[in-house]
């Protein structure tokens, strides 16, 4: 598949390295997000949407929970991620999904009248958050509920012992996520957002890990400096020396018996529309 415009805009790429890590980012906070999902209520007969749905982790979990009684509405702008994400749904078997290449910025989802709407990692890219929220809050019925994962402090990713490359790593992140049009910190400006946009807000919960080398959660920097670091030198925002600290670095610190990492931290907020 030839790469389009809008699959290139993608800050962190839709290669197959990022479909992998993807995937892992989702085992490592499933948890979570099911707890998370079954606290609102999500069950049997639900109709969710699945706010940028990327490859269809979290969509093919939804799907199982409501059922074939249910549905589930994947909303995504890569269609290179929406391809992943059918043939996810497909291998297991899932028929209650409906899948809409869109990009939000652009395109209403329109009256849809659904329960719920999920949206993880999504608020942090678009050039307008409160679009974002007005354009959930039309498709959710009266009741409905909204629930956000974004992060609020980036800054707390952090390895210890500190590294200075990863440090300026971690800098350089979010300098390329504003330099794309996007907030790293998103979650603090969303429950005024939401308030705006006819919801109430139900629940505001950090969500942060520290963690050694023997967590799984581990895995995440892990996947995400090797997958970031390529893509950033793709784009030409750090130079072949700067990678290459930043990899020794990192095995450095891997290496270490006594290292600890502090996931960055993002908010778990439900809301209910009014």
């Amino acid at each position: 598949m030839g790469t389009t415009k809008r699959e290139s805009d993608y800050v962190l790429g839709t290669h197959d390295d990022e479909v992998a890590r993807l995937g892992l980012q989702h085992r490592v906070w499933r948890n979570a997000v099911t707890d998370c999902w079954h606290r609102v209520g999500i069950t049997h007969g639900w109709r969710v949407i699945d706010v940028g749905a990327g490859p269809g982790y979290a969509t093919a979990d939804l799907a199982e929970i409501v059922g074939p009684t249910g549905a589930v509405l994947a909303i995504e702008r890569s269609a290179r991620f929406l391809e992943a994400a059918r043939e996810r749904c497909g291998r297991r078997g899932l028929e209650n999904v409906q899948f809409r290449e869109a990009d939000l910025m652009e395109a209403s989802l329109g009256d849809l009248g659904f329960d719920a709407s999920w949206c993880r990692w999504v608020a942090s890219f678009v050039s307008s958050p409160k679009k974002l929220i007005e354009n959930i809050a039309g498709a959710l019925r009266p009741g409905g509920t909204a629930i956000f994962h974004e992060y609020s402090d980036y800054e707390t990713f952090r390895f210890m012992p500190m590294k200075p490359a990863l440090e300026a790593f971690s800098r350089d992140v979010m300098a390329s996520w504003r330099a794309s049009g996007g907030e790293p910190n998103v979650a603090r400006e969303l429950p005024q957002l939401l308030r705006e946009a006819g919801f109430r807000v139900l629940e505001i919960i950090p969500r942060v890990r520290t963690v050694s080398q023997r967590d799984y959660t581990w895995q995440w920097p892990k996947s995400f400096i090797e997958v970031n670091i390529a893509r950033q030198e793709e784009l030409g925002r750090v130079t072949c020396a700067q990678a290459a600290d930043v990899r020794r670095e990192f095995a450095e610190v891997e290496a270490e018996s006594g290292a600890w990492f502090t996931t960055p931290m993002f908010l778990e907020i439900i809301a209910q529309r009014e």
